[in-house]
């Protein structure tokens, strides 16, 4: 029986043999990935790699910061004490505002504005929120499209830790890695609401308000300590027909910082209009941040400021760490003794007491 496909009426139907396509992926090279990840890297790897700035290494280090296990948390603890002495050399700024101020698109274009002056910059962001989503809003750097790809910029998400305290205290190790690794300037930006502002103060040297006008009451929604603890308020957006309107809102703020107590710094805030999106006065901010640390450095705030922070956090450690020691050793106890609590048994302060006195007895 004679095949139709060979039939000149059939001839459309014919099936040619398609051009062989070569493996995807070399062989060799993907043997080579495959060691490279098995490899256990050492104490000595991971600092020699950030200090000659790779980044592969360095995000590794901070996934070791991250992680919850003991073996891990040994390892990244030796490894800031050894990166330490190359530490401190960067301008560190904390960046917060109001929802819909503009943030992201602030940080994008400072940061770009940063790179192009020939710094190395590195933004890490304080995301409680980050537990409920088990994710950070800077996962996906959808936000940075730009910054993202710049060769001299490093975006590292918020890491996902159930508590302020947990998250804060990571990401300020996180900084001190960005620094050992030769980043000359640390963004971290303030993601959600409640303390997070106070503890991105806590690590930083200047300490930048983000707001909007044209929203309203320009004070609105603004937290009267938050504005106390700013370096800088910056009103974005101004730009096209909220030019005027950003404008009466400087001359509003200004007006209320003076009445609040004078800085512990010395240098009276400064605020500012700017437009990220037209990447307008985004000069004059950077100027206003190296006039103010120039200031504090001759007054001597800059230094006493960092050592303070540096109390600080190993007073924060020992809380937080005291309070998971706590709650993991007293899982069933504690139980007992809500059990107690809600059936009017004992009373919550009582039963608080027991549990502490039980648990530092066992010491």
């Amino acid at each position: 029986m004679e095949h139709p496909e060979n039939d000149a009426c059939y001839e459309g139907l014919a099936v040619n043999k398609g051009i062989e396509q070569p493996d995807p992926v070399n062989p060799a090279i993907l043997e080579r990935l495959k060691q490279i990840k098995k490899k256990t890297l050492t104490t000595d790897d991971y600092v020699s790699g950030i200090f000659r700035g790779d980044i592969n290494i360095l995000s590794q280090a901070i996934t070791l910061v991250e992680s919850a296990r003991v073996d891990h948390q040994a390892v990244a603890q030796e490894v800031i004490n050894r990166c330490l002495p190359n530490t401190g050399k960067s301008v560190r700024i904390g960046i917060t505002g109001v929802p819909g101020a503009g943030k992201s698109t602030f940080i994008e274009a400072f940061g770009k504005f940063l790179t192009a002056q020939g710094h190395k910059i590195a933004v890490l962001a304080i995301d409680p929120s980050s537990e409920r989503s088990k994710g950070s809003i800077l996962g996906d750097k959808t936000r940075m499209e730009e910054l993202s790809c710049d060769p001299h910029a490093y975006i590292r998400p918020s890491p996902s830790a159930g508590s302020l305290g947990g998250v804060a205290r990571k990401t300020r190790e996180a900084m001190l890695l960005c620094e050992a690794a030769g980043f000359d300037i640390i963004l971290i930006e303030t993601v959600g609401v409640g303390q997070s502002e106070t503890a991105v103060h806590s690590m930083v040297d200047f300490f930048l308000l983000v707001q909007i006008a044209g929203a309203g009451d320009e004070l609105q929604g603004i937290k009267r300590g938050i504005m106390e603890m700013a370096d800088s308020i910056i009103i974005n957006k101004a730009d096209g027909n909220n030019i005027t309107r950003a404008e009466l809102a400087k001359v509003q703020l200004q007006n209320a910082l003076h009445l609040f107590p004078p800085h512990e710094s010395g240098v009276e805030p400064q605020v500012m209009t700017c437009s990220a999106y037209e990447k307008t006065g985004i000069d004059k901010i950077w100027e206003n941040i190296l006039h103010y640390c120039s200031e504090t450095q001759q007054n001597g705030y800059f230094e006493h400021h960092r050592s303070e922070q540096a109390k600080y956090w190993m007073y924060e450690t020992i809380n937080e760490q005291l309070r998971n020691r706590f709650y993991q050793n007293q899982k069933e106890a504690i139980k007992e003794a809500e059990r107690q609590v809600r059936n009017n048994e004992v009373s919550s302060f009582a039963a608080a007491f027991q549990l502490l006195d039980n648990y530092f007895n066992c010491k």
